[in-house]
């Protein structure tokens, strides 16, 4: 994102998942402080473990007394066992010492699409971010029933505004290209209607709406 901000002839277009923009708040610094006094004096533990996947994945996917963890958290925590405390502990400082981004954004000028799930911890950053991008060039799609990994926990969701995304850019199925060889969707931005909000438990918020609730 910085990259575009800075060489805007480099990049034609932006994905994102679950972005972070704003820095972090007193209570996720004080959070990651623990976690980082955690991993320092006990190394990589269950107890760190389960603090990154409550993080990252929605109740739904991480189980509970009737229902079992999904196979993506248990590849993840698999994943996770097999980190060096070390590199988590850089992971955590970096994210701790990010910088507000807020002006940065208001350079952006290519098209975005943002991707973030309701349940996910910074659902806020993703909305704010929205709020600060030209409305022509940014829609945010949210994931129903969805934590911050968007791609590991409902990928399928990503399917239908990623297809009308890139279609803005040209690129269309094969079978499109024999059926409708022509696009009616505005190269500068997505439409709503669209992006069929009520498939595949997709939600997309235009950010109009967005920035009236919070106004």
């Amino acid at each position: 994102m910085l990259s575009q901000a800075k060489y805007r002839e480099r990049v034609l277009g932006l994905m994102l998942v679950s972005p972070l923009c704003k820095a972090p708040s007193w209570s996720e610094w004080l959070y990651n402080k623990v976690l980082l006094n955690l991993l320092y004096y006990c190394g990589t533990s269950g107890l760190v473990n389960e603090c990154f996947l409550q993080r990252y994945f929605s109740t739904e996917v991480r189980g509970s007394g009737q229902e079992p963890e999904s196979e993506i958290v248990q590849a993840c925590r698999s994943l996770l066992d097999q980190r060096q405390g070390v590199n988590v502990c850089r992971y955590l400082k970096a994210i701790n010492e990010r910088h507000d981004l807020t002006e940065a954004l208001k350079k952006l000028r290519c098209r975005t699409l943002i991707f973030v799930g309701e349940n996910s911890q910074f659902h806020a950053d993703a909305v704010h971010m929205t709020t600060k991008l030209d409305r022509r060039y940014c829609a945010l799609v949210e994931v129903q029933a969805c934590g911050s990994l968007v791609t590991e926990e409902q990928p399928h969701a990503m399917l239908i505004p990623m297809e009308y995304f890139l279609m803005g850019y040209g690129m269309y199925r094969p079978s499109q290209l024999e059926s409708s060889p022509r696009s009616t969707l505005n190269p500068f931005c997505i439409s709503p209607e669209l992006l069929s909000p009520e498939s595949m438990g997709v939600k997309l918020k235009p950010i109009k709406t967005r920035t009236s609730l919070i106004v």
